[in-house]
């Protein structure tokens, strides 16, 4: 049975989503594989003493940052980051050498940015030959030192063209890189599980014969929601907040002319999406593609806020006429007017758009796997 490990962290959601998104359509295919997921951190700090001594796990610094928008400055402290990484290089390299000689994987795949250096090297060390795999979770890279690392015998797997662009630019032949129709989401998000999007509205207490947005911004909510269901008082919105809270009871608590439903967690995002008719939220891959699979323009903010891994994708958004983006949401109350106006426009352009990612990865894989299984029976 081949093992294939894939590494993620807690930090953002999205890198541990893309891992059991991928792990979803591995089994859903019924390969011959065995899938592990390995936490990054856990291996790392396999005793915890980050959370021992500052109370809180490193993933938690950066997610309670995203749900108060405490994003200003990230492109700064990235470089610092990634000179604290560099620094570490060795005794991080140690001790993954140790994890992979114990674990003896057949493959390992990469869902995180900033360490790959240190996790392709460490495997090379100790299991020389096995291949490593770095999927972007971004729309494209934000180099240098990010997701792309210079001068590796790896494969990266790319979901834009300027992914792809990016990763030949940094000597990449076109064995290595494998291009993919956009970035992994969820399994769940491709069901064609009908629905009676009038009757739904109306138990939810939302008025079917209305053009109604969904607000999402990941899985720990933000305070711009906030803000935009102020400016949207005559608006009906879909307002999800993930695990926070405080900012669903104050959005309960706010008046508004038009129904709104305010919901904390819930794993059935694809269901409030069939019932909206636009997207509200950060410009954050992840939520953009599933939004976009399910038939939604978006609105994101992109400014100098923005995450700077997430700066390229308000540039994907309007070359591909998928959506708008906004300066700030300051401006959310005409950007909503001027999207519905153009909505069967960019619906078309939605509709243009076939991701399909998820199902494309495990046939990469299998290639990937069966040209080193190919070169080890060449050597021998």
């Amino acid at each position: 049975m081949t093992t294939i490990d894939l590494v993620y962290f807690n930090a953002g959601g999205g890198h541990r989503a893309s891992a059991l998104a991928i792990r979803q359509a591995v089994q859903e295919l019924g390969l011959p594989w065995t899938i592990r997921l390995v936490d990054l951190f856990e291996v790392l700090d396999p005793r915890d003493l980050f959370r021992k001594v500052t109370g809180r796990r490193p993933e938690d610094l950066y997610n309670g940052r995203l749900a108060r928008g405490w994003t200003m400055g990230m492109a700064q402290e990235l470089k610092l980051l990634q000179g604290g990484i560099r620094l570490c290089h060795r005794p991080m390299t140690a001790r993954l050498r140790r994890h992979w000689a114990a674990s003896a994987p057949d493959a390992v795949v990469s869902l995180v940015p900033n360490f790959n250096r240190a996790l392709y090297e460490s495997l090379g060390a100790v299991r020389p030959g096995v291949p490593y795999v770095t999927i972007l979770t971004d729309l494209a890279d934000y180099p240098p030192r990010f997701w792309i690392e210079r001068g590796q015998r790896q494969h990266i797997v790319c979901g834009t063209p300027r992914a792809v662009a990016q990763a030949r630019a940094m000597g990449y032949a076109d064995w290595q890189v494998h291009a993919t129709s956009g970035v992994v989401i969820r399994p769940d998000f491709y069901r064609q599980t009908p629905i009676d999007r009038a009757a739904e509205r109306r138990r939810l207490g939302l008025d079917p014969g209305r053009l109604t947005g969904v607000v999402l911004f990941g899985g720990h909510g933000s305070r711009a929601m906030h803000a935009i269901a102020r400016r949207l008082p005559d608006v009906p919105l879909i307002l999800l907040c993930g695990h926070n809270r405080a900012l669903a009871a104050q959005l309960r608590a706010m008046k508004a002319e038009a129904p709104r439903v305010v919901l904390e967690y819930s794993g059935d995002i694809p269901y409030y999406m069939k019932l909206a008719d636009f997207f509200i939220g950060k410009p954050g891959p992840g939520s953009i593609s599933e939004a976009v699979r399910q038939g939604l323009p978006v609105i994101v903010a992109s400014n100098r806020a923005t995450m700077p891994q997430e700066r390229y994708n308000a540039q994907w958004i309007r070359e591909n006429g998928v959506g708008l983006a906004v300066p700030s949401f300051r401006s959310i109350g005409p950007a909503v007017a001027e999207l519905c106006h153009g909505l069967d426009r960019f619906r078309a352009n939605v509709a243009r758009i076939d991701n399909r990612a998820v199902f494309e990865i495990p046939d990469i894989l299998a290639r990937i796997l069966e040209s080193g299984a190919a070169a080890g029976r060449d050597a021998a």
